[in-house]
């Protein structure tokens, strides 16, 4: 899609039919994007403690070339989080860790290298639903490195105090429609992959959004898992998110350090992935949340909001 027509999704829940909003959000297909925040990556901070032992040893010896290249294999996003929003992402893949010796004992994003502070990254989000009334996010912390539990505590306190009464609490999946959302002015689900989620009641244990991974760089075996998956999702009690991603091998690395992810693999293999997507249907046994690199591409967002569109055609039959 053209640069100028990007970001018309700004307010794609709100503007759904009456008879969508009343259905649950597990039913709806949802864009989201893989490793939301890696759009920004400091090449001047150390290795994240994500990274294997000979990853940090590469670093060590090639610095910042090393650490450029890194880069170029690490950021899978290009659209900041408003841009994302604008475009219509409603899931984040968050992924978070402290940084030694950092004076200030922030909590920072991260995918092999360290990204923006937490605190920074949810502050936008927030900006943008104090604009977006009837938009509604999913945040899922599912990757937590270097984390001691008084770093938890510090960014779930953190988190609690940006985001506020629009936090969502627990309850069961399939009562959370958008109708339900509004009424009670929440606009923030937040899930937790830590054993401290069940003690905060604004926070969502990770078994409610499994998200399977195909772990491989082949787009005929991803698309493979995908209907394998797509097939398996438990019919009640938890979101669903379908990973439409490709994870490079050291081989795809080496062929492509002048491309990186976007041009070496994510490009290539993109026209597959998105006739597979476009292919699918939501509801109660189909897709649900659907995640991708580099979401300005193809239009991705758009192609899976009007999925949705699919659930309007079968409650006219019915």
């Amino acid at each position: 899609m053209a640069e100028e027509g990007r970001f018309y999704n700004a307010d794609w829940m709100g503007s759904l039919p009456a008879s969508l909003t009343k259905m649950p959000l597990s039913f709806l297909a949802v864009p989201g994007s893989h490793d939301s925040f890696s759009y920004w990556i400091d090449v001047n901070a150390p290795v994240g403690p994500d990274q294997p032992q000979a990853v940090k040893q590469f670093t060590g010896v090639f610095r910042s070339l090393g650490r450029k290249m890194m880069k170029k294999w690490s950021a899978t996003q290009s659209l900041t989080f408003n841009e994302q929003l604008e475009a219509g992402i409603r899931y984040f893949d968050l992924r978070v860790s402290s940084m030694e010796g950092d004076p200030g004992n922030d909590i920072y994003f991260l995918h092999g290298l360290y990204g923006m502070k937490v605190q920074e990254g949810m502050a936008a989000i927030n900006s943008f639903l104090n604009e977006h009334t009837r938009e509604v996010v999913f945040l899922d912390f599912n990757h937590h490195y270097a984390m001691a539990d008084e770093c938890h505590i510090r960014l779930i306190k953190m988190l609690q105090e940006i985001f506020g009464p629009k936090l969502c609490s627990t309850m069961p999946v399939e009562s959370i429609t958008l109708q339900y959302l509004w009424s009670s002015k929440y606009q923030v689900l937040i899930f937790y992959h830590h054993p401290l989620a069940h003690s905060y009641s604004f926070l969502w244990p990770g078994a409610t959004i499994p998200a399977p991974w195909a772990n491989t760089a082949d787009v005929t075996k991803l698309v493979q898992f995908l209907e394998a998956t797509r097939g398996e999702r438990p019919r009640n009690g938890t979101f669903h998110v379908t990973q439409a991603i490709l994870t490079p091998r050291f081989k795809n690395v080496v062929r492509g350090l002048v491309g990186g992810l976007k041009g070496s693999l994510v490009e290539r293999s993109l026209p597959v992935i998105m006739e597979w997507v476009k292919s699918q249907k939501p509801g109660a046994s189909g897709v649900n949340i659907i995640t991708s690199d580099f979401i300005e591409l193809d239009d991705f967002a758009t192609s899976v909001i009007n999925l949705n569109n699919l659930l309007l055609e079968e409650n006219s039959i019915t």
